[in-house]
C-alpha cells in the first residue's frame, strides 16, 4: 500500500495561501506514489468555496480525509505559517511562503525546527530565515543558547499554470467601463501601515499616480484590485475612504482611479490581466514571499513596472522588466505585528524613480510592450506549473525515507505423507 500523505492547508480558500496548496496538492497526487489526504484549514478572514465556484479544482473534495487515524500518517505536510507547524506525522513536511522583510521572528524559526524538511518560495524568503539568528533567554535573563534554522531548507517556487494564466483576445469577463484607453493594474491586499509603509505600499502608488499624471491633458486610469481583510461592503467602504483621503491631499486635475472589490476566479483574473485597456501592471510592494500575481500577469506579455527587491526577483529578468530601485528600511511601527518584527527592514522605492517610471511606460508603450513579450517567453519557460512539478518531485524523492510496508504471507503448500 502506498504510504499516507497527510496535508492539513487552506486550499479551499480564496487566499495566496490557497492557490499554493491547490498547486502543491495536485503535483503530490500526480506523483502517484502517494495516498493524498487533506484536512482544510481556514486562511484568515478569506472566503471558503474556491474549489466549487472552480470546477476544476473539484476533484480535491475526493481527496478530503473523512476516517479516523488510527496510526501516525507516514508523510504530515502543513502549508502555513511556520509557527503553526506540529509535527504529526513519521515525516514532517513545512511548506510556507515565508517572510517579505529581512529576518523572521524566533517563533518561526522554531517551527522550522519542528519539521524534518522546511519548502519555501523564494531564495529571498530561504536567506532571511538562515539569518535569522536570536539568543534564548531564560526568565531570570540569562542566556541559553541560540535560536537558528537547524533543519533542511529547499525553495520550491510557486509554477504559473500555462493552461489558465494566457494571452486571450475574447472579450473580457470583467465589465470595467472606464472612459479611459490606458490603465495601469495594481493587484494586492491593502494592508495595515501609514501611507508608504503598507507592506503593497498601495497608498504611495496613488499619490504617486495622482503626483505624475495631474493637469495632463492625456491622463491613464489606475485600476486597484484591492481589499483589505474581506470581500465585504464595510471593507469596500474603508478602501474608498482611504483612496479619496490620498485624493484630497492633492492638488490639481487629477487622473481616475477605479476600484475592484471582491473574489475573483482564476478565468476571471486572467481575462481581467488581458483586458483591452489593461496596457501594465504596477507594484510598488516593499516585500514579497513570492508575488504571485506578478509572475500571473507576465503570460500576457504587458509590461510589468515593479520594486527591485524580493521573493518576485527570483522569476522577473531584469532586462525586461521595469524595475524601481531604493534602499531597505526599517518596518514602520504602523505595519509591524508578530510576524512583521520592527527590527526587521524591507524595501523603500525611490520616489523620483517611481513617476519617472509611470510616464515612460505611458508615453513609450511601444518600446515596453516588447519587453514584456520577453519576459513572457522568459517566464513561460521556466517557471510553469510543469516544471514547478519537477522540482517538487525531485525535492520529495531525495528527502522522504523509505518506510516499512506491509506484505501478505503466503505459505507454500506442502507435500505431506499421507500416515
Amino acid at each position: 500500500m502506498k504510504p499516507l500523505f497527510l496535508i492539513s492547508c487552506p486550499f479551499d480558500t480564496y487566499s495566496g495561501y490557497g492557490a499554493r496548496s491547490r498547486d502543491v496538492i495536485k503535483s503530490i497526487i500526480k506523483t502517484n506514489k502517494y495516498r493524498v489526504k487533506l484536512i482544510s484549514q481556514p486562511w484568515g478572514n478569506t472566503r471558503f468555496d474556491f474549489c466549487k465556484e472552480n470546477p476544476e479544482w473539484e476533484f480535491l473534495y475526493e481527496h478530503v480525509l473523512n476516517e479516523q487515524l488510527v496510526d501516525k500518517p507516514e508523510i504530515w505536510a502543513q502549508i502555513t505559517v511556520p509557527n503553526e507547524f506540529k509535527p504529526m506525522g513519521k515525516f514532517n513536511i513545512g511548506f510556507t511562503a515565508g517572510i517579505e522583510t529581512t529576518l523572521v521572528n524566533g517563533e518561526w524559526v522554531e517551527g522550522m525546527n519542528r519539521m524534518d524538511l522546511n519548502i519555501v518560495s523564494s531564495e529571498h524568503s530561504k536567506n532571511a530565515f538562515l539569518n535569522s539568528k536570536f539568543e534564548k533567554k531564560n526568565q531570570q535573563g540569562n542566556v541559553l543558547g541560540t535560536i537558528q534554522v537547524e533543519k533542511p531548507i529547499e525553495v520550491l517556487f510557486e509554477g504559473v499554470n500555462l493552461d489558465t494564466y494566457f494571452p486571450d483576445n475574447s472579450p473580457c469577463m470583467i465589465d470595467l467601463n472606464i472612459k479611459e484607453s490606458f490603465a495601469f493594474l495594481f493587484v494586492g491586499h491593502w494592508l495595515q501601515g501609514e501611507l508608504g509603509h503598507d507592506r503593497k505600499n498601495v497608498g504611495l502608488l496613488i499619490k504617486a499616480f495622482f503626483e505624475t499624471f495631474k493637469n495632463k491633458s492625456k491622463q491613464p486610469a489606475l485600476i486597484l484590485k484591492t481589499s483589505g481583510s474581506n470581500s465585504s461592503y464595510m471593507d469596500r467602504n474603508d478602501i474608498l475612504r482611504k483612496i479619496n483621503s490620498i485624493r484630497n491631499s492633492c492638488q490639481g486635475k487629477l487622473p481616475n482611479v477605479y476600484l475592484l472589490h471582491g473574489d475573483f476566479t482564476d478565468e476571471e483574473m486572467n481575462s481581467l490581466y488581458n483586458h483591452s485597456k489593461v496596457k501594465a501592471m504596477v507594484s510598488l510592494t516593499k516585500g514579497e514571499g513570492f508575488g504571485r500575481p506578478l509572475l500571473e500577469f507576465t503570460t500576457t506579455k504587458k509590461p510589468l513596472i515593479t520594486t527591485a527587491w524580493s521573493g518576485h526577483m527570483d522569476f522577473l529578468n531584469p532586462e525586461f522588466t521595469t524595475l524601481i530601485g531604493g534602499n531597505l528600511e526599517n518596518v514602520h511601527s504602523s505595519a509591524a505585528n508578530n510576524m512583521l518584527i520592527k527590527d526587521s527592514q524591507w524595501f523603500a522605492p525611490n520616489h523620483g524613480e517611481i513617476g519617472k517610471s509611470l510616464k515612460s511606460v505611458f508615453e513609450n508603450y511601444k518600446k515596453y510592450s516588447e519587453l514584456g513579450k520577453r519576459q513572457a517567453h522568459y517566464s513561460k519557460t521556466n517557471f510553469d506549473w510543469d516544471k514547478m512539478f519537477t522540482t517538487l518531485e525531485s525535492i520529495l524523492e531525495i528527502n522522504i525515507p523509505e518506510f516499512p510496508s506491509q506484505i501478505e504471507l503466503t505459505i507454500p503448500e506442502l507435500n505431506l505423507p499421507t500416515l
